[in-house]
């Protein structure tokens, strides 16, 4: 049985890794933005993992999940969250890799948050207009119907991966794809549910 003095003090250690976290995992890599650090510091990201794993929140990469999922590192969604800079009352879906954690990161910021699994979303017939779609990982291609979600004006923020490097990437609808520009590399996991199909070469 947990005290509630052992309640305090776990509190107070994890509050102590959140601050480092920031000091030491994201001004480091850059990311400074006040609102993004606020809400880096807000939320706390061991309400995003299973119980065993709760003692790992803060170390500098990623945590696998069940099913295949990720929490990536924290320098990931801080980075994500600078180059798409949700605001507040913006429409914004988070395609999710197991976590939810970058869902509450978007909703501490003041968007209005759609969070749906990213495999499901590969295949939905869903049509939207969201202002701003957050893939919470790699895709090696992304599938047809992310575009569709997509309003006329909106962006997306995602990882991509090419050649077997995973790179930070911003994008807007063109015709009836999205055309994506990397901006920076960055090591995040890959979802799976959106990788290339596999051809055969003699």
């Amino acid at each position: 049985m947990t005290t509630v003095a052992e309640d305090a003090g776990t509190a107070a250690g994890t509050g102590t890794a959140r601050r480092a976290m920031i000091d030491s995992q994201l001004r480091t890599s850059g990311v400074t933005t006040p609102r993004v650090v606020r809400a880096m510091e807000a939320v706390r990201r061991e309400d995003y993992l299973p119980a065993e794993k709760r003692g790992h929140a803060y170390i500098d990469r990623a945590i696998p999940l069940a099913d295949g999922g990720a929490l990536a590192a924290p320098v990931v969604q801080g980075k994500m969250l600078e180059e798409a800079m949700p605001q507040a009352g913006e429409k914004v879906l988070v395609l999710e890799n197991g976590s939810g954690y970058l869902a509450a990161l978007v909703a501490e910021m003041g968007a209005e948050v759609t969070s749906e699994a990213a495999a499901s979303a590969a295949t939905s017939k869903k049509k939207g207009d969201f202002d701003l779609i957050l893939v919470d990982g790699a895709a090696e291609q992304l599938p047809p119907a992310i575009a569709k979600r997509l309003g006329p004006d909106g962006r997306i923020v995602t990882g991509i991966v090419e050649k077997g490097v995973t790179r930070l990437a911003r994008g807007k609808l063109a015709g009836k794809s999205v055309a994506l520009l990397p901006v920076g590399d960055v090591g995040m996991p890959v979802i799976a549910a959106f990788a290339a199909e596999k051809s055969w070469t003699f």
